[in-house]
């Protein structure tokens, strides 16, 4: 499924002519592969550099991936491609909680970059149908539930550590 990450387009050329798809190809790429770290091939992007801020990052990066989810969701996106992105990025934003753990996790996970891999494979599958509100809405409510969770799980993992001081 997963094909070697690059900051190459995931997107053909042809997909790319679809303004949002274009948007959703460039902006899953400056979030999880944008930069490299010289004389290795691993790729990092800006989600990574977020998930350094202790919380606050972690809360502006689920926002980011929301928006990506909700334009593929408007654009073709089944029920079950969607949970399959929303799957992703909750994961990413529960493990990106735990401190460096998450850091790392982000390095090797790339949430981003995976829900455009399977957007793209879903429009090569000519599965896409076009606008689907209904999947619009239930990513934007399952959105604001994992945002609440990572809220919870932030503030927990805070008061948790200052227990212990």
């Amino acid at each position: 499924m997963q094909q070697p990450v690059t900051n190459a387009p995931i997107f053909t050329d042809e997909q790319r002519n679809v303004p949002q798809l274009k948007m959703v190809d460039g902006f899953s790429r400056l979030l999880d592969t944008k930069f490299r770290i010289p004389g290795t091939d691993i790729r990092f992007g800006l989600d990574f550099l977020l998930g350094l801020i202790p919380g606050a990052g972690d809360l502006v990066s689920l926002g980011m991936s929301g928006v990506l989810i909700t334009t593929m969701a408007k654009h073709g996106a089944s029920p079950r491609l969607a949970a399959k992105m929303l799957f992703n990025v909750a994961l990413d934003a529960l493990v990106g909680t735990i401190p460096v753990l998450g850091n790392i996790f982000d390095l090797v996970y790339k949430a981003n970059y995976r829900n455009a891999v399977l957007m793209r494979e879903y429009y090569e599958e000519g599965r896409h149908s076009g606008s689907v509100w209904p999947v619009v809405l239930g990513v934007v409510v399952m959105l604001l539930v994992i945002f609440v969770f990572v809220i919870w799980a932030i503030t927990s993992l805070f008061g948790w550590l200052f227990g212990m001081l």
